[in-house]
């Protein structure tokens, strides 16, 4: 920031009494966070993303009619960059920046959406393109049609690659006159439910996370040719859950050592070894609350989780050499969503 102070940037759901979008103060030295200001200028701004220049915040509006918001983030509290713009989607989950455009995952409708983003961070008035989804799934009732989860550009910057939970399958991407078309469609195994995926550093390797088992899909990737190819599942329990275990977050350290993953249902957090083209599952520590939904990772050690139903983030520091997360401590965000790093 131009400040010099670190932010974090927290989402929620307000139709569950969340703040909107919380912004924070970072201590660098403890990883903790400190509340600065809360906003409410969209409902339920339950994914953020931040410019590449650190000076705009998106957000998606997961609501019936999805739409994403820009935000100045200059000062303690982000002020809106113009008015929200419908994606031609429902409940959109996650968004990212592509190409000079905003990509939303819209779950509800199974599609994912390019918004054109201006010089000065702005979004234009409209969409420019809606690429939807077709396929379904073997399991009743999640997978009887498309639901988009997650939608990113690989580490080259060619690609967009969008994960499907109602498809088993991860769509690779091109932008084409404004618009995501659909170069690839990789087959993940049939109702594992895929629900985003993180790249290793090493732009060759990406790992996916399944919500409806629990498990991470190990992927080599090959940006040369836009082809993702599923090699292994690893557990991210030590034993099989007693119910639906619902798995959510993933991330990659910035080492690429290790990857954590979050499970709401066991209200735990995974620490997966990288060994190779494999991940072995080292332990499970408590997330620090109820129902993690969303993981973030900073560059100098710290892990940041928002619980969900416990509407609370909790900040760990990771131990460097065996990757466990230790609790430092928390803030109360009601019903959060997502934190999003500065």
């Amino acid at each position: 920031m131009a400040d010099g102070r670190r932010r974090a940037f927290i989402g929620s759901f307000t139709a569950a009494g969340g703040p909107g979008i919380v912004t924070a103060e970072v201590d660098p030295g403890s990883g903790a966070l400190t509340v600065l200001s809360s906003v409410q200028a969209v409902p339920d701004p339950s994914y953020l993303a931040l410019a590449h220049d650190g000076e705009t915040l998106y957000a998606v509006s997961e609501t019936a009619e999805g739409t994403v918001a820009a935000y100045r983030v200059a000062g303690d509290k982000p002020e809106p960059a113009g008015r929200p713009v419908p994606v031609g989607g429902g409940g959109p989950t996650h968004l990212s920046l592509f190409a000079g455009h905003v990509l939303t995952a819209n779950y509800g409708s199974g599609s994912v959406t390019a918004v054109p983003v201006r010089p000065d961070g702005s979004l234009a008035r409209s969409a420019s393109g809606v690429l939807r989804h077709t396929g379904a799934g073997p399991h009743t009732p999640r997978q009887q049609e498309p639901h988009a989860h997650q939608v990113q550009p690989d580490p080259s910057g060619r690609w967009a690659v969008s994960v499907d939970l109602g498809t088993d399958s991860v769509r690779v991407c091109t932008l084409v006159d404004g618009a995501l078309a659909l170069y690839r469609e990789t087959a993940l195994r049939p109702g594992s439910g895929p629900r985003h995926l993180a790249f290793h550093p090493d732009g060759a390797h990406a790992y996916v996370v399944n919500e409806l088992s629990p498990s991470v899909t190990v992927c080599r990737w090959d940006a040369e040719e836009g082809v993702l190819t599923p090699l292994s599942e690893t557990p991210v329990l030590p034993g099989a859950p007693a119910r639906d275990a619902y798995p959510s977050g993933i991330v990659t350290s910035p080492d690429g050592r290790f990857v954590w993953t979050a499970t709401r249902g066991e209200d735990v957090l995974s620490v997966l070894a990288v060994q190779g083209e494999e991940l072995r599952l080292v332990t499970t520590v408590h997330c620090g609350g109820h129902w993690p939904r969303a993981l973030a990772a900073s560059s100098d050690g710290f892990l940041y989780v928002a619980n969900e139903r416990s509407g609370n983030v909790t900040w760990f520091a990771v131990d460097p050499l065996t990757g466990v997360p230790r609790r430092g401590g928390s803030i109360r965000v009601t019903a959060a969503s997502c934190v999003a790093l500065a």
